[in-house]
């Protein structure tokens, strides 16, 4: 009998429940699982895309978000699509403003690793990130420099690790700097090397929010649908 792998993998996107060998058959349509993020109306084309699968498996094709470029490669699941459409929104608000694209929360554990590994494939896609590493200045406190970084911002990007689930207990900087990209949509979490039900036992608010994961996709094309999402 086959076994499901939501305690493993997670089922909060489409594309992992799809790969569930238990509950693939069960949730024959993108964003009926009573987990998915809030359900939006965003404007999208059901065509596709004609390159291959971002990462991950899943379907060869799937809904395009309007904010994606037609010679775009990128694909995304219609939960994604849900996830992210309030964020475009808030991007294409601030669009008049002079500001970073975006602004990256990590726990201080990972600034050298999988922090540093999303920070420089976003820039190396064209993307301006506040990055603490490089960001805060000597002799600068901390706080000061990230509220400075959290305002000059459109979004900000959530990279949830074991380190980071260590951390917001702790009620350290991290947890300030969640506290005020959740108070509206301008956030997006990276699941990286753990779980949203892992994540929906420290911080259910935040597991609440739709967004994506690196146990479906690479990284790079983690960073890539991050690109797509603020260009303007």
């Amino acid at each position: 009998m086959a076994r499901c792998t939501a305690p493993v993998r997670g089922h909060s996107t489409a594309s992992g429940r799809a790969a569930c060998p238990a509950c693939s058959s069960r949730y024959s349509g993108y964003g009926s699982y009573s987990n998915s993020p809030p359900s939006y109306s965003p404007s999208y084309s059901s065509s596709g895309s004609s390159g291959g699968r971002s990462g991950g498996g899943g379907a060869s094709s799937g809904p395009r978000p309007r904010w994606s470029r037609p010679s775009s490669s990128v694909i995304y699941t219609l939960t994604e699509v849900r996830a992210l459409t309030p964020i475009r929104e808030s991007v294409e608000e601030r669009a008049s403003l002079d500001l970073r694209d975006v602004f990256l929360c990590h726990a201080w554990d990972d600034r050298q690793g999988a922090a540093q590994e999303l920070h420089d494939l976003l820039e190396s896609l064209g993307v301006k990130v506040w990055f603490s590493q490089k960001d805060v200045s000597l002799g600068l406190p901390l706080m000061r420099a990230i509220d400075k970084g959290l305002a000059q911002s459109r979004v900000g990007i959530v990279l949830v690790t074991p380190a980071l689930l260590r951390r917001l207990p702790a009620e350290g900087i991290a947890d300030k700097e969640l506290s005020a990209l959740l108070a509206g949509e301008r956030l997006v979490p990276i699941v990286h090397n753990t779980t949203y039900e892992a994540l929906r036992e420290v911080s259910p608010l935040l597991a609440s929010r739709g967004g994506l994961s690196t146990a479906e996709d690479t990284m790079a094309n983690v960073a890539a649908k991050l690109a797509e999402l603020v260009a303007l």
